[in-house]
């Protein structure tokens, strides 16, 4: 089976596939869309973090692959509705850099709060200036998270440690943390916030959310922090308001394009701001973060690899069976259409063979089923299933 690793993901991914028996071929970089599409048509699976796009045109060659692991919480690197309709199921990481990322938020609502990011390229250019004017406390002031998923709530209760008063802004009803409060509308959040931190995935709901008018409806004085997606902040309409004093200083972390490799050239429109912490994409880099997306993602590779097991699969629908080693595993990928699990159990008791186990889920695209049956049939079963015309792809575990 032929695993590929790309950009550096944590060798504890690599160790734990390789302990159980499987051999990984690792590259440093990402891949371009050409370099990709072709390293992809002899493999099985693939990881990546959040460098690689893995486009409709790259899985189209990807005639052997079974399953793609993001080592990261994002996964809009990756085509899923392509990835889906070939019956390839995406994992990721939600849960693993979250602390990482909350830490760093934190850390920058501090700084930016006591101007210290300033004061020291101040002092690392020989300039002694030593000044309260501008610094406050964040104790008693209030952080407005938008987007309140794995993230927000971990920042809300570090704020709430700091002494902060806490609001959030989530499309989904959210259960809050600690004493955090739901804003009803983002406008509502952004007016009553000192310090505004975007948590949000991109999605087109979610893109060029933060604008100018957006910018206009903060306070004046308050501070923008961005450690979610590059498309998230309109950065021209952010520099307008930096530049002109609306707001009092920002933190980003993501960019809405990015160098490909370390020591490439970096350019934005917020270069040289005063009261301006850039970050290039660090939020979750940390050696506890990234140790934990290895062990995760990994873990989920093999489950499917080893067991059909879809749990946390981001684009499938998610099925687990406990295994029985004494059956053969049939596991089938079949697009939604009324009828197949008929002609499936139909075919099964034409064949004569014992069902020990079955299990299907479907979304509104595909259906899956993981179905244990008596050895000595399971090949002749696995041939017939993949004559359905609903068929996407059926493997067979022993």
């Amino acid at each position: 089976m032929g695993i590929l690793f790309l950009e550096n993901i944590h060798q504890i991914a690599q160790e734990y596939l390789e302990r159980q028996g499987y051999r990984v071929e690792v590259l440093s970089g990402a891949l371009g869309p050409d370099e990709l599409a072709k390293a992809l048509e002899p493999v099985h699976i693939l990881g990546v973090r959040s460098k690689t796009t893995v486009s409709t045109e790259a899985l189209a060659r990807a005639k052997n692959l079974l399953a793609i692991g993001c080592f990261c919480i994002g996964t809009d690197q990756v085509d899923l509705e392509a990835a889906q309709h070939m019956g390839v199921p995406v994992f990721n990481a939600p849960f693993s850099n979250t602390r990482s990322v909350a830490e760093l938020t934190m850390a920058e609502v501090v700084m930016l709060s006591r101007k210290a990011s300033q004061r020291s390229l101040e002092l690392h250019s020989g300039l002694w200036q030593k000044s309260a004017k501008g610094c406050f406390e964040v104790r008693g002031k209030t952080l407005g998270i938008v987007g309140y998923g794995n993230i927000g709530p971990q920042v809300g209760l570090l704020a709430e440690a700091f002494g902060m008063s806490v609001l959030f802004y989530d499309i989904n009803r959210k259960l809050p943390l600690g004493t955090a409060r739901a804003t009803t509308t983002l406008n509502e959040l952004l007016e009553q916030s000192d310090f505004v931190t975007m948590h949000v995935p991109d999605t087109e709901a979610t893109r060029g959310m933060i604008g100018n008018s957006e910018l206009r409806s903060m306070r004046v004085g308050s501070y923008l922090l961005n450690l979610s997606r590059g498309s998230v902040v309109d950065l021209d309409a952010l520099s307008v308001s930096l530049k002109d004093g609306h707001l009092a200083g920002a933190a980003i972390d993501v960019f809405p394009s990015e160098p490909e490799s370390n020591g490439a050239r970096f350019n934005s429109c917020l270069l040289g701001l005063q009261n301006v912490i850039l970050t290039p994409h660090i939020g979750g880099s940390t050696e506890e973060a990234q140790r934990n997306i290895g062990v995760e993602v990994s873990e989920s590779i093999l489950g499917f690899i080893e067991r059909g097991s879809t749990a946390g699969a981001v684009n499938f629908p998610e099925v687990d069976l406990p295994f029985n080693t004494e059956s053969h595993r049939v596991l089938n990928i079949h697009r939604n259409v009324p009828g197949v699990l008929g002609q499936i159990n139909r075919l099964v008791s034409d064949s004569g063979a014992n069902i020990t186990g079955q299990v299907l889920s479907t979304n509104r695209e595909i259906g899956y089923m993981i179905m244990d049956v008596s050895p000595e049939l399971s090949r002749s079963i696995k041939e017939e299933i993949d004559q359905l015309d609903a068929n996407i792809r059926t493997r067979l575990l022993f």
